[in-house]
């Protein structure tokens, strides 16, 4: 970014990092930026865009994840097209995609060769489909093989897919209606469990921290009972369950792979932050 000018004959701009930086009329770069330029317009400004590119890049990496864990079809023109943005381009290289039929990591997209990716036998393709799958990670067939190539290949994906904790739906008692594995997890106070469950982005409603998943053309809420206590109260973790939109609780024999596997990551994050006793001498 060049230099622009501010009073007093400095000169500011954003850096590599995007932080405000300042020069004086000598040309010389200046630990931190002049506290007389605090209210600068100029020096507003930048701080102001500092502050919606940061917005972009949160906006851009939830709305692939959210494409991701929601195995959406994304048309390829729009890959195509936002990839020239840096916060779009970090979001979604790198990412495993179904291209034609064809797993792969999406490495580079161009508007007259389509789409790049490195497939798994390290074969470089170029594809110019009407859509790009961007699956969970749940449904890979090949994903412990993507994992072990991937770290030869040395990917670096910014929205979590290949080494997302995944679960996959074991054998179940007939009937059952509910998760027990997370229960009984401590918390010394209420607000605690509620704010980490905040921290991880899952909402507290009605004593249960929940996720939306949406699956075969339908939602499905995982819900994970963390308590309803005073704030200062103490609070114990119960069963994990799963609802339609209705609220009607869907037996776990019913649970699609991709709702089971991120209602179970919900309840093992959140139990892992629980008060954990010391064993006695």
């Amino acid at each position: 970014m060049t230099w622009l000018d501010a009073s007093g004959g400095y000169q500011v701009r954003l850096d590599e990092q995007s932080k405000v930086v300042c020069r004086n009329a000598k040309g010389k770069q200046l630990a931190t930026v002049p506290a007389a330029l605090k209210d600068n317009e100029q020096v507003v400004q930048l701080r102001q865009l500092v502050e919606w590119l940061e917005r972009h890049e949160t906006e851009c990496h939830e709305t692939v994840d959210r494409w991701m864990v929601r195995s959406l079809p994304v048309p390829a023109t729009v890959v195509m097209e936002v990839w020239p943005d840096p916060a779009w381009r970090n979001a979604l290289r790198d990412l495993v995609v179904t291209v034609d039929d064809t797993a792969g990591f999406l490495r580079d997209t161009d508007l007259e060769r389509g789409v790049g990716v490195v497939t798994v036998d390290g074969e470089s393709v170029w594809a110019k489909p009407e859509l790009v799958a961007i699956p969970h990670p749940v449904l890979l067939d090949e994903l412990e093989d993507l994992r072990e190539f991937g770290a030869e290949l040395g990917v670096e994906q910014e929205v979590q897919q290949l080494f997302r904790q995944t679960f996959v739906k074991g054998e179940l008692p007939a009937g059952a209606t509910a998760v027990s594995e997370f229960s009984g997890g401590k918390f010394a106070q209420f607000n605690h469990v509620t704010s980490r469950c905040r921290s991880l982005g899952y909402p507290v409603r009605g004593g249960y921290a929940t996720y939306a998943a949406f699956e075969d053309g339908a939602t499905v809420e995982a819900r994970y009972w963390v308590g309803a206590d005073y704030p200062d109260s103490e609070a114990y973790t119960g069963d994990l369950i799963f609802s339609r939109g209705d609220g009607t609780q869907i037996p776990l024999a019913d649970v699609g792979p991709v709702a089971w596997s991120e209602g179970m990551r919900m309840a093992s994050l959140v139990y892992a932050g629980r008060v954990v006793e010391e064993p006695a001498a």
